[in-house]
């Protein structure tokens, strides 16, 4: 795989993976053609902003439902982890995602992978019905999306 300086692209073919959620669980990005399907990379779990973010994402799981978009969170954490913290956060509906093995690869294929740290950017990548990169954004790490500005992006 070619070292990419900037992340994934508007246009582009997201790519494919297939990562276990929090309870252990397949989750499949190309299962989802036909819908929208937000990915909500952010560096680890049970951080201040991170938890931010995924707690935004649920509170709104039913508008992202509306709009026939399902959001997924991201990070390099173990599904260990990722289950202590989902269930910790009282999370019923966000599925979040182990990127843990090989450690950061699916945040390598959007170029979101920073080396130094060993973790993910803060980002949103907007995947299409069709398969492609509809829109993305990268954060601050020390920085929460804001909610409102990632619905309008699914209109």
């Amino acid at each position: 795989m070619v070292e990419r300086s900037t992340p994934i692209a508007v246009g582009e073919a997201a790519p494919n993976f297939t990562l276990k959620d929090q309870h252990g669980e397949d989750f499949k990005l190309s299962a989802h053609r036909g819908k929208l399907v937000l990915l909500s990379f952010h560096p680890l779990a049970a951080t201040g902003v991170c938890t931010e973010q995924m707690k935004a994402l649920e509170a709104h799981f039913n508008d992202f439902t509306a709009l026939n978009a399902v959001p997924v969170g991201i990070s390099v954490d173990a599904v260990p982890a990722k289950k202590l913290w989902a269930d910790d956060m009282k999370l019923k509906n966000l599925r979040i995602l182990s990127d843990f093995w090989p450690h950061g690869e699916v945040a390598r294929q959007y170029s979101l992978f920073r080396e130094a740290a060993g973790t993910s950017q803060r980002a949103n990548v907007l995947v299409g019905w069709d398969g492609t990169v509809r829109w993305v954004k990268v954060y601050e790490i020390s920085t929460a999306p804001d909610i409102d500005e990632v619905i309008a992006n699914l209109k």
